[in-house]
């Protein structure tokens, strides 16, 4: 009897512990969130490629790449492609907040996604590639390169759009015809799976979903920001044509800066160091190669004017030219790429002021007479102490006795002229007139 009734408490024991345990609720999920805004470079592409490592090794139910760009660098962009493919964790690119824009290398990384997102009112599309020269403007680059990079964005992201299972013809026609559609459009022709107003409707949607054969539990998933490293933000915000355009003009000061002020050395550094951040910059900046020539050839008006008596016609020209060259400096039919004229009209009145009185000073000193030194005495007229021949004689100049010598004599109390210095004799010639 006292068997069984240890038995029964034995159970009912357990059967109170089974049911406590099964009212505690389930331990939430983890999801990772990053934020990418602006051109996809070198920076974007190891930040991405950061968290999905970092969402791997934490255990995280999936990574939201919350994205708006305009485009991008088409190496940086594979990476990312790469990156999404060998990633174990899910990832899910989110176009947002509403307004935003997955152009050009943002359609790609969208389509490679494992769910493709976007929040209302946002945009996709636009992925034709811009044909880059090697200071990374749209013109140099023949009509056979042009062909063969198109055709090799077509057939990527054809190739991308297949493993997905999204829509293939579209995605082609987003390169070859530069097709845009909304948020709405999208998903009606299967280009996303998902249209959410903010990430917690988002979590809400992705939850019970299957991707790579694992069900997603994101209802209520806590959500981590992985953050930017220092440096990644830094080269981040690099890739902006305003900060271009005023590196470019540190490096035009620097430089003609050096240049007609020899030995300030500082300018020259600063310059030089300005210079290769421009040209690191316009691999992935669609740099216009006209504004460029327009900008070199205002520099070239600029300083001609210093020597040239055009009475500032030149300089005027300079200004034009420069004005024009700024406004053209970027391809303005690429969306986030085009530069303010808060930027341009300051930094045409700069550069106008900085070669007007900087370099036409510092030019003008280096053609100014020697005013130190024995060279200096050059040009100088004296009167002849005593009869001056080849053999010698003296005169008196700046304070001292000097011996003089001439090609043909000198009388005492002549009138000469200093027209060379030889160790410690000079050499004077009889002043006619």
């Amino acid at each position: 009897m006292r068997i069984r009734r240890t038995v029964e408490v034995v159970w009912l024991t357990l059967l109170m512990v089974a049911g406590w345990a099964g009212s505690v609720p389930a331990a939430s999920s983890t999801v990772g969130l990053i934020r990418v805004q602006g051109a996809i470079g070198p920076a974007t592409s190891g930040y991405i490629t950061r968290a999905i490592e970092v969402a791997t090794e934490r255990g995280y139910e999936a990574l939201i790449l919350q994205l708006d760009t305009p485009g991008g660098l088409l190496d940086s962009t594979k990476e990312i492609v790469q990156a999404f493919y060998a990633s174990r964790v899910p990832v899910v690119v989110y176009v947002a907040p509403e307004g935003a824009n997955a152009g050009s290398a943002g359609c790609f990384i969208t389509l490679a996604a494992h769910v493709a997102a976007m929040a209302p009112n946002t945009s996709i599309g636009a992925a034709h590639p811009v044909a880059l020269s090697p200071v990374g403007g749209s013109q140099g680059t023949d009509e056979v390169m042009k062909q063969k990079l198109e055709n090799f964005a077509t057939s990527y992201i054809e190739a991308i759009a297949q493993k997905r299972g999204r829509n293939v013809e579209w995605a082609k026609a987003s390169v070859r015809e530069s097709a845009s559609i909304t948020a709405e459009k999208a998903l009606e022709l299967n280009v996303i799976e998902i249209i959410a107003r903010d990430v917690p409707d988002l979590l809400r949607q992705l939850d019970g979903r299957s991707v790579e054969e694992r069900t997603l539990r994101t209802a209520g998933a806590e959500v981590v920001e992985i953050p930017m490293l220092a440096r990644e933000r830094l080269f981040q915000r690099l890739w902006r044509p305003e900060v271009m355009f005023i590196l470019m003009l540190i490096a035009i000061y620097g430089i003609i800066g050096e240049l007609s002020n020899p030995g300030a050395i500082f300018p020259g550094v600063v310059g030089a160091i300005a210079l290769i951040l421009v040209l690191y910059m316009a691999a992935i900046l669609p740099v216009n190669l006209a504004g460029l020539a327009l900008i070199a050839l205002a520099i070239l008006l600029f300083i001609a004017d210093v020597f040239a008596p055009s009475h500032g016609v030149l300089t005027v020209g300079g200004v034009v030219a420069f004005l024009l060259g700024a406004l053209m400096l970027f391809n303005r039919a690429e969306p986030g790429f085009r530069l303010s004229l808060s930027y341009i009209v300051p930094g045409v009145i700069l550069t106008t002021a900085f070669f007007v009185w900087v370099v036409a000073a510092g030019l003008k000193a280096q053609f100014l007479p020697v005013k130190v030194g024995r060279e200096s005495m050059i040009g100088l007229r004296t009167t002849a102490l005593t009869r001056i021949d080849a053999s010698g004689g003296k005169v008196f100049v700046e304070g001292e006795y000097w011996t003089a010598v001439s090609d043909s004599p000198v009388e005492e109390g002549t009138r000469v002229e200093i027209v060379g210095v030889e160790g410690l004799t000079l050499k004077v010639k009889p002043v006619t007139g």
